[in-house]
């Protein structure tokens, strides 16, 4: 078990790579913020409709993924909805440093299910194992960064961009730990944990990733985000 928890490690800190690889090349202009977040916009939409929702369906039933789904839009618009009432002083006019958080709790989110994911994997076939876990970790890195340039656009320091990675990137180990203990319970509650993960982030995604995409550069905002579906799109065929 300790050794499949220590992958699951490997493939979260995906999440700090990313991170990091933001704050050494500095702070971003808006045709790179334009770029960036439009690739995250392709990634989180090719998982959404590749991993997430098809694994929701596979592990639960269709009324699991609705429930789930609709969970995870409700979350993320509560979530939302709670940054500009209770601290507006905090995100007034730094609306980069609101999406950087809601960006980070959706993809804190999306992790666990992963590590479930990751556990299952192992579990299912021991070939698949590996493969989850690099596939997990390779789109882990554009995450981090997806979560890193609003944060750092917005203003945080680099030292707290890369903390708040970092506890992120123990999320999946997390949900690797928890689905090793659950591997063999109900499979629709991981479905209903994917499927959540899916809803969150799809309200990241049209809420905020994709308008401010294109805010600046529209084009570079389209061409981020079919890289970062084919990307994902390429690695689901490996896996």
């Amino acid at each position: 078990m300790g050794e499949i928890v220590l992958l699951g490690l490997i493939a979260g800190l995906g999440t700090c790579l990313g991170a990091l690889l933001v704050v050494a090349f500095g702070r971003l202009g808006p045709a790179s913020i334009s770029l960036m977040l439009g690739f995250a916009s392709g990634i989180m939409t090719a998982v959404i409709i590749f991993d997430l929702l098809p694994s929701s369906l596979h592990y639960g039933s269709l009324a699991a993924t609705l429930t789930g789904f609709a969970g995870g839009i409700l979350l993320m618009a509560f979530l939302d909805l709670g940054l500009n009432i209770l601290a507006p002083s905090l995100f007034r006019g730094r609306g980069y440093l609101k999406m950087g958080y809601l960006i980070a709790a959706g993809i804190a989110l999306h992790d666990l299910p992963e590590g479930f994911a990751i556990a299952a994997g192992f579990a299912a076939a021991e070939r698949l194992g590996p493969i989850l876990v690099l596939a997990i970790g390779l789109h882990n890195i554009p995450e981090g960064m997806a979560t890193a340039a609003p944060l750092r656009y917005g203003g945080m320091g680099a030292g707290r961009v890369l903390a708040l990675n970092a506890i992120i990137s123990l999320v999946t180990p997390l949900g690797t730990f928890v689905g090793l203990e659950l591997v063999a319970a109900s499979y629709t509650f991981i479905g209903l944990l994917l499927a959540f993960a899916a809803g969150a982030m799809t309200y990241i995604v049209l809420g905020e990733l994709a308008p401010e995409s294109r805010r600046s550069n529209k084009p570079l905002a389209y061409t981020g985000m079919l890289a970062g579906l084919i990307l994902i799109m390429a690695l689901s065929f490996i896996a």
